[in-house]
């Protein structure tokens, strides 16, 4: 009899045991590492109903504010024309002729406010908008941001349907999210495909104009039409502005890239309040951190962004950042890359305060850093003296250079740096005796007259060598 029991008894402990292995390696939370009894550590998940993707509530919540946005360019064609038909019956050189092209469009306020694509109205002679309940619109265009493909325009009407900003930040490879568009115009308006976030922080892959490398990558199926539109998550969301697909037959072919909402969100809120765009600059040549950077420095890993140069009285080298440093945190955001590092600063307004985590010869310091503006007329004076003027110093000509020149007065570059006064052909040691067509004697003066500038700003001078030269530049973005 007490055989027996003991036998029972055996059975339901080994069972118990059995069933308190199984639970746990079965019942942890979905991410969570788990130690099976032969002490090999992995992780499980546990998929319940409300874990599967439902993308329904998404699409239906978003696809009404989600628009197409038809332009017309009027572009002018040169023709070869016979003179004597140009001179007896007046053809001219030219005939303005004009084209026609779509995208999409994401209505992010009641009141009108749509984003879309910088390359969908660029150079656009008239814009449309067509809603979901095929009500169409006469559109203008509010500001552009070229450098990240971001534009604002907007329509008169009111109590529109909106799509809810989300956290591009908070995305996590293999998430599901959905692209909302108008692929081929007209006749696809509206159109919902499906997919997963493929890589964040991506470089395009193959050479462009956009400044920023810090795409959201995913595989929802997306054409031309589709700029412009909607890439949203499973809570309905937008998350990105489906911007560039990487094709070599120009349709979609497995990869597509939308720039990440809260960049959109950071460039559309300043052309609300300030009418342009107001891109913090921190002043570095840095890169990602490589094999033989880690070996040289004796790093633990190849996460962190290299400092190759701080520039001459940039944000960076006021806070005391320097060459061989490796910035690893922004703010409590991890840095692991280039790009990453370029997303974040680009998320900061000039004069906003930053801490920096550096790690700079096997010690991890912390430095705060006040973010400059882009280096253009902002008047900001360094300490020299100097005043920055579209991308190069200027100051008030000292004495002795204005009698050796034989002149009175001016304003003096003292260095020139990548910017517009470069593009123009400016160079040191010029100096400055005319902005549009008004006398400059002083750094200060040359700001002020560029800034009342509504399109261009003229320039006359003479040399280092003292001949005389003029150079002028636009003002447009």
């Amino acid at each position: 009899m007490s055989k027996g029991i003991m036998k029972m008894a055996s059975v339901i402990l080994g069972s118990f045991a059995a069933f308190g292995a199984l639970m746990a390696c079965t019942t942890g939370q979905a991410g969570t590492q788990t130690v099976s009894q032969d002490g090999s550590v992995y992780r499980t998940v546990n998929l319940t109903e409300t874990d599967y993707p439902d993308l329904t509530y998404a699409a239906e919540s978003c696809v009404d504010a989600v628009v197409l946005v038809k332009v017309t360019v009027r572009s002018q064609q040169n023709y070869d024309i016979d003179p004597f038909l140009r001179y007896f019956f007046g053809f001219g050189d030219s005939q303005p002729r004009e084209q026609q092209g779509s995208g999409s469009g994401v209505i992010i306020r009641p009141d009108g406010y749509i984003v879309t694509n910088n390359h969908v109205v660029a150079n656009a002679s008239k814009v449309e908008v067509t809603l979901n309940n095929n009500r169409t619109f006469e559109a203008t265009v509010v500001g552009t941001d070229p450098a990240t493909d971001v534009a604002l325009i907007k329509i008169e009407a009111e109590g529109l349907p909106t799509v809810e900003f989300g956290d591009s930040d908070a995305l996590r490879l293999g998430e599901w999210v959905l692209a909302i568009g108008s692929p081929m115009g007209e006749q696809l308006r509206g159109t919902i495909t499906a997919g997963i976030v493929s890589a964040k922080g991506r470089s395009m892959p193959t050479e462009g104009e956009f400044k920023i490398e810090s795409f959201i990558q995913t595989d929802a199926a997306v054409n031309p039409g589709n700029s412009g539109g909607a890439l949203v998550n499973k809570k309905g969301e937008l998350v990105g502005i489906n911007t560039a697909i990487m094709s070599q037959n120009g349709s979609y072919v497995g990869y597509s890239f939308a720039v990440p909402v809260n960049i959109v969100k950071k460039i559309v809120g300043d052309i609300i309040d300030f009418g342009s765009v107001k891109r913090a600059k921190l002043g570095v040549s840095m890169s990602n951190v490589t094999d033989e950077i880690a070996k040289e420095l004796k790093l633990s890993s190849t996460k962190g962004v290299y400092i190759h140069e701080t520039l001459k009285g940039s944000a960076a080298e006021k806070a005391g950042i320097r060459k061989g440093d490796i910035i690893t945190n922004i703010d409590g955001t991890e840095i692991a890359t280039a790009s990453a590092l370029q997303e974040k600063v680009n998320s900061y307004h000039p004069g906003d305060k930053a801490t920096f985590t550096i790690l700079r010869e096997g010690n991890v310091k912390t430095v705060e850093v006040e973010l400059q503006g882009d280096a253009e007329a902002t008047g900001t004076v360094d300490t020299d003296g100097s005043i920055a003027f579209y991308g190069s110093k200027i100051k008030t000509a000292p004495k002795e250079k204005l009698e050796a020149l034989g002149l009175k007065s001016g304003v003096e570059v003292v260095s020139v740096g990548e910017g517009k006064m470069l593009s123009a052909g400016a160079s040191e040691g010029f100096i400055i005796l005319y902005v549009n067509d008004q006398a400059v004697s002083k750094a200060e003066e040359v700001v002020e007259i560029a800034k009342k500038s509504r399109r261009a700003v003229y320039i006359e001078g003479v040399t280092a060598s003292g001949r005389s030269s003029y150079f002028a530049f636009g003002k447009e973005e």
